[in-house]
């Protein structure tokens, strides 16, 4: 049996805990909040509530901290269970700065602890499939990719944090990031990039970006938004191959050439969980968790996400939102 401490019982936390219920040994044993949410949660799921990590490692046997709270407090947390030796996993992004993120992996190396960050866009059919159609070259080389990633403005973020850049790293470490870390884990790190930027004067936040990733042969652009409007939820991409169009229209993934029908790939998901946020009834963050949970059972990394990329995808976004 796998123990989890879940820290946050939010939008996130809840997700992890609706998925955590379908992985065969596995439980959620216990939880650190403060908030008023976070005691009515842990009460309906019938599991202790600490006030914080360190309080809840000495009173309860954990085999991996799931951290689930806003991004500004990620470190902090993230110092006391890896300090411990404690496995854990810690929700996108793992930190606003590639020297903390660094300074985690260096002290989990050294207490012997896992980390395992949430990068759930990996874990889509329809991106799972992107990276074998490059792989194998089944339409030949890409040549061009073009991905989008747009919502409303998240109003909904408690206390406003997501609008404080010193929290959140604003949208560009909320919604772009996805993107990025899926362009690297394919692609890798671009030669170079460029973006620009744009929003309504009254906003201390841009709205919505657009970026380009240069590679040797071929371009990537990629447009993330948080809209001052009520739209929905929208995450898909093209690619332009040497014999093909690929194209993820958010509910299917065609490909189409000359002289043969479009082709339909099954990309049909078997469990989809509500997530209660904004994002569809899903199975990506099962198909993430069962990963993770899976690397403690065998006490490893992940052969899925590594540590450099992280560092590289951080690298960039901190430039584009804090200049460095």
């Amino acid at each position: 049996m796998v123990r989890v401490g879940l820290v946050g019982l939010g939008g996130m936390g809840t997700v992890h805990w609706s998925n955590y219920k379908f992985i065969p040994d596995c439980e959620v044993v216990a939880a650190v909040g403060n908030s008023e949410n976070d005691r009515k949660n842990a009460e309906a799921w019938n599991i202790p509530l600490f006030d914080d990590v360190n309080q809840m490692l000495d009173n309860v046997k954990v085999d991996v901290v799931d951290i689930c709270t806003p991004t500004f407090l990620h470190y902090q947390l993230a110092l006391l269970s890896l300090s411990r030796g404690i496995h854990t996993i810690i929700e996108k992004p793992i930190t606003l700065h590639k020297a903390e993120a660094i300074h985690l992996y260096e002290l989990a190396e050294k207490n012997k602890a896992i980390i395992l960050v949430g990068q759930v866009a990996r874990f889509s059919k329809e991106n799972q499939l992107l990276k074998e159609l490059v792989k194998t070259e089944q339409y030949g080389k890409p040549l061009d990719a073009y991905i989008e990633r747009l919502s409303a403005a998240p109003r909904w973020a408690a206390g406003g944090w997501m609008f404080d850049k010193q929290k959140s790293g604003h949208l560009a470490f909320d919604l772009h990031i996805h993107d990025l870390d899926l362009i690297i884990s394919i692609f890798g790190k671009p030669s170079s990039y460029s973006y620009t930027s744009i929003g309504n004067k009254d906003k201390e936040y841009k709205e919505q970006y657009r970026f380009t990733y240069q590679y040797d042969n071929f371009n990537i652009s990629a447009e993330a938004a948080w809209f001052n409007a009520d739209i929905q939820f929208t995450a898909r991409w093209r690619v332009y191959f040497e014999n093909a169009v690929v194209v993820n229209n958010s509910s299917t993934v065609t490909a189409y050439q000359f002289d043969h029908d479009p082709y339909i790939f099954d990309t049909k998901e078997t469990n989809k969980i509500p997530t209660g946020i904004n994002v569809p009834p899903t199975e990506m963050f099962l198909n993430e968790l069962n990963h993770f949970i899976s690397c403690i059972r065998d006490n490893k990394y992940s052969d899925i996400i590594n540590k450099e990329e992280i560092f590289n995808v951080l690298e960039i976004l901190e430039n584009v939102s804090f200049g460095n």
